[in-house]
């Protein structure tokens, strides 16, 4: 699982099949090409607004708005790759999305001794307030974002591999939107040439994944997207969604509860709201049930979900299933509900607050990757192979103090596509955010996905929170 795999090309420097129109019209390119495109990028995602918020960053150099740095080298896929893909990530949102559902109902995996009791019912994500709360059509996370990985096998081939499982509020998706628009408009060329799978429709299958969960003898719902405010990290993509399904965008503060029902403030009166598309987490959905500091929910929220009588996307305790310590538990769930064996493995991993584990995690901090089970962002993880032996041992306090907060993965040699950077074209360490809808009709979703980009060499960090860059991700029709 460490040896190298590039996507774009194979042992020897031999350009894979799928890549070989892109390498020739790239041969054929004038020199200083790219470079301009990648200006002219800059100035229009400037110019649009599309911008990622930082907090704390010292070294941003423009206050806590920057770009995201966009990479105009196409992460290219082929149709057979993607459908066996497709029908992994089908597999894997119906099983955590039956398990979700177990959790808060009659808790049979628990009983088959397959997930320890303690595991759910401590975990931070865990709301006994959902026990025993009915869901439309049983599905709790309409918006999943699921992270994929390419590793190399000794025999040069690459694997794909789930990394982790985004249940909550999965965020991204914009940009992918946002950098095929961009690859349209500086290259057209490139899409008379390929066929490329499309993904503008994706703003239509969102809404239409979220009408699907409307509550009952609801004929037309209203559709609204809930941001904590403008000066969210993820702002920009609230606005872009609700701006492209035609919904509105609302703040807590636009919404109120009376007889367990949910209204919207409006010009002409109150108007009643059927589905929230929540892009902010349950502790700040509802100051009378969670947080009650919190002024950017609705008080009386829950009261009004639990009666059923409006849906909110994700559900209120959905985190329970994408916690990292729930993670290695995802293959035996589509075992356990479905019958069958997993299309996409998982990432071998060490449950630190299993004794074992944490006594080999320990004695090798140096060779794995060892996470926080709630962390996110690329934040509160130890990179053993790029970390200081000083970073290690304070790692390991940290490890010790606490070892049911962590879990740790073998150092993953990401694969590498073909990068424009200072320097030239370079390989850089890519993962793949598809994102996944499941409502009324089903699971759907646009081919391909978000592929982010560790720009830093020799980094596995993609996050655009740790300075990651993202690219267009193409899926080739047959």
């Amino acid at each position: 699982m460490k040896s190298k795999f590039d996507e774009m090309f194979a042992q020897g420097a031999d350009v894979r099949e799928h890549y070989q129109a892109y390498d020739r019209w790239l041969r054929s390119q004038p020199r200083d090409m790219m470079k301009d495109r990648r200006e002219e990028a800059e100035m229009i995602f400037r110019r649009v607004g599309i911008t990622f918020a930082v907090y704390g960053d010292k070294d941003a150099g423009e206050g806590t708005e920057r770009l995201i740095p966009f990479d105009l080298i196409p992460r290219v896929i082929p149709a057979h790759e993607w459908r066996d893909m497709e029908r992994g990530l089908r597999q894997r949102v119906n099983a955590l999305n039956r398990f979700i559902h177990d959790v808060y109902h009659g808790q049979e995996i628990i009983k088959a001794g397959l997930v320890p009791a303690e595991q759910i019912t401590r975990n931070a994500q865990f709301r006994p307030e959902m026990i025993g709360v009915d869901v439309p059509g049983g599905v709790y996370s309409h918006i999943s974002g699921i992270d994929i990985v390419r590793a190399g096998n000794a025999d040069g081939s690459g694997s794909y591999y789930v990394l982790e499982d985004n249940l909550r509020v999965p965020s991204g998706v914009s940009y992918m939107l946002e950098n095929r628009k961009m690859m349209m408009r500086l290259f057209p060329e490139l899409f008379a040439q390929h066929r490329v799978a499309p993904v503008a429709h994706y703003p239509d299958l969102l809404l239409e994944t979220l009408r699907s969960v409307a509550p009952g003898g609801v004929n037309e719902p209203t559709v609204v997207v809930l941001t904590p405010g403008m000066y969210n990290s993820a702002y920009f993509e609230h606005a872009f969604l609700a701006q492209q399904m035609g919904v509105e965008l609302v703040e807590g503060q636009d919404l109120f509860v009376k007889d367990n029902f949910v209204f919207m403030r409006t010009t002409r009166g109150p108007r009643r709201v059927d589905v929230i598309y929540r892009r902010l987490d349950d502790d700040f959905l509802d100051p009378l049930a969670f947080r009650p500091d919190t002024t950017l929910g609705c008080p009386g929220l829950l009261s009004a979900y639990r009666a059923g009588n409006v849906t909110l996307s994700n559900a209120i305790g959905t985190g329970v299933a994408d916690d990292k310590s729930i993670y290695p538990y995802v293959p035996k769930m589509i075992e356990f509900y479905l019958g069958e064996k997993p299309i996409l493995n998982n990432v071998p991993t060490y449950l630190c607050r299993v004794e074992d584990d944490l006594k080999y995690v320990l004695a090798h901090l140096g060779e794995l990757v060892v996470k926080e089970v709630h962390g996110a962002g690329g934040y509160g993880m130890l990179v053993g192979p790029a970390a200081t032996q000083a970073e290690i041992e304070d790692f390991r306090k940290h490890l010790l103090a606490n070892p049911s907060n962590y879990i740790a993965q073998p150092t993953l040699s990401l694969s590498t596509c073909p990068t424009f950077v200072d320097a030239g074209i370079a390989p850089r360490h890519i993962d793949l955010r598809p994102f996944v809808l499941s409502g009324g009709k089903g699971v759907q979703m646009v081919p391909g996905g978000l592929t982010r980009v560790a720009l830093k060499e020799g980094s596995l960090v993609v996050n655009s929170s740790q300075g990651g860059g993202t690219k267009d991700t193409w899926v080739l029709e047959d």
